[in-house]
């Protein structure tokens, strides 16, 4: 069953509109889960805080980077995690980042997508692994499913670099969730040490461009 068109949830302003409930995205159009790939459960899970759980990044990343097949996103509760703004701007077009930190006492929806091999391979790239990002197993907080399915350790990319490491405002992150892209631009304060997460790092298997 179609469900939306890309039109009704714009990439602009970073990190874009999205759906408060999950999808299976295809050609421009969101359709209902039960349209989902057989054995998509078995994929690997992947926790999108950031734009990715916007429909129009998603047509992006096909028509900039070759993402192929449905992409299932399903809609998560996150608990100890929160996005918040990242310490650096994007080069293309001067807009904060988001970036994932630990954040207790904090629960927060997101997206997970459950991706093939070769959509992960995308995500590399557009992420900026190994450089920008870090595809990590995070042990740090929990995230569950619409459908009260408790993800084990889900992965994310979590800052690398200065630049993708959280922002600190007075000493604390700034949540994405409470302050808009037209602000965070212009928000002043340094690069955190770290983000806070216990996270296993996955080793890159593949050159990276």
């Amino acid at each position: 069953m179609k469900l939306f068109d890309d039109n009704e949830f714009p990439a602009e302003p970073y990190p874009g509109a999205r759906p408060v409930f999950s999808f299976v995205h295809h050609d421009g159009v969101g359709h209902s889960l039960d349209t989902a790939p057989e054995g998509w459960r078995e994929r690997q899970a992947v926790l999108a805080y950031g734009s990715n759980a916007c429909p129009s990044k998603i047509t992006w990343l096909r028509e900039s980077l070759g993402l192929p097949e449905p992409v299932v996103v399903v809609r998560a509760e996150c608990t100890g995690l929160a996005a918040v703004w990242a310490s650096g701007l994007r080069i293309r077009d001067g807009q904060r980042p988001a970036t994932l930190a630990a954040m207790a006492e904090v629960t927060e929806p997101h997206a997970v997508w459950f991706v093939t091999p070769e959509q992960l391979a995308v995500l590399d790239v557009c992420e900026g692994r190994g450089t920008r990002y870090d595809l990590a197993r995070v042990h740090t907080g929990t995230v569950t499913l619409d459908d009260d399915t408790v993800l084990d350790e889900v992965l994310a990319y979590v800052g690398a670099s200065e630049i993708r490491l959280p922002l600190l405002v007075g000493g604390r992150p700034v949540r994405t969730a409470e302050v808009p892209q037209r602000t965070a631009f212009s928000l002043d304060g340094v690069p955190a040490a770290s983000h806070g997460l216990d996270v296993t790092l996955l080793p890159t298997t593949r050159p990276l461009p």
